[in-house]
């Protein structure tokens, strides 16, 4: 088995064995001029290290340009992504001054959840309004950079695994959101012991009650694990 990622020119190969990796690096060469660079380091923005007992998927190079960029290098941590029973709206102040300046950071924080399931909620949250962000939502992106302050060499840890078992979880609010009453679901997908994928979003249609909510939910990250079975097969 093995699986071939590409971005313009630049290729990540996995495979199940030495051999075929061999086999599939000399087949690419004979096609393509290329280089071999080794095993994976650094992909996209995205570090991998090493270690005996697992691997770390991370982007704290990217997460301190982002703190840079936004002049909090050094601003104080904060201990959650979010407030504690925060509800976002569309009608809570004036727009921002600079919508282009609020864009471009909910949109460099949604590159950062590649690696930080932790934040996807917060960052989801944000990123409702960049059609037209109102000004106090700039202090819930602030609350995000300064969590990511504080967790800025967390990443993703991938562990050896005795199982190829595929484990799911949702869950759901209901009426969650202030302007629209629309719920939110989100889930995450396991193989083995290791989080594989994982998603927080606002429905697109209402739920006339909590288990509408919920079942949605549940129909979302069935769908995510048919496409996962259809890939390991």
């Amino acid at each position: 088995m093995d699986y071939l990622l590409l971005y313009v020119d630049d290729i990540v190969l996995t495979t199940s064995s030495d051999e075929l990796r061999d086999w599939m690096i000399s087949q690419l060469k004979s096609e393509f001029p290329m280089t071999d660079l080794g095993p994976v380091s650094y992909f996209l923005g995205i570090s991998v290290i090493r270690t005996p007992s697992y691997m770390l998927l991370s982007q704290k190079k990217y997460a301190h340009e982002i703190l840079k960029r936004v002049g909090m290098s050094e601003c104080k941590p904060a201990s959650t992504p979010v407030e504690a029973n925060s509800k976002l709206s569309a009608n809570t102040g004036p727009p921002v001054k600079d919508p282009t300046q609020y864009r471009s950071l909910a949109g460099a924080l949604q590159y950062l959840t590649f690696t930080r399931s932790d934040i996807a909620y917060a960052v989801q949250q944000v990123c409702l309004f960049m059609h037209d962000p109102p000004e106090p939502h700039l202090g819930a992106l602030h609350r995000v950079m300064r969590y990511i302050q504080g967790t800025i060499d967390h990443g993703l840890h991938l562990y050896p695994s005795s199982t190829m078992r595929l484990i799911t979880y949702t869950d759901a609010n209901w009426g969650g959101c202030p302007d629209t009453r629309r719920s939110t679901s989100g889930y995450c997908c396991f193989l083995g012991d290791n989080l594989i994928s994982w998603l927080s979003k606002r429905q697109p249609t209402l739920s006339k009650s909590s288990a509408e909510a919920e079942y949605r939910g549940v129909a979302n990250v069935i769908s995510e694990a048919c496409w996962f079975r259809d890939l390991l097969l």
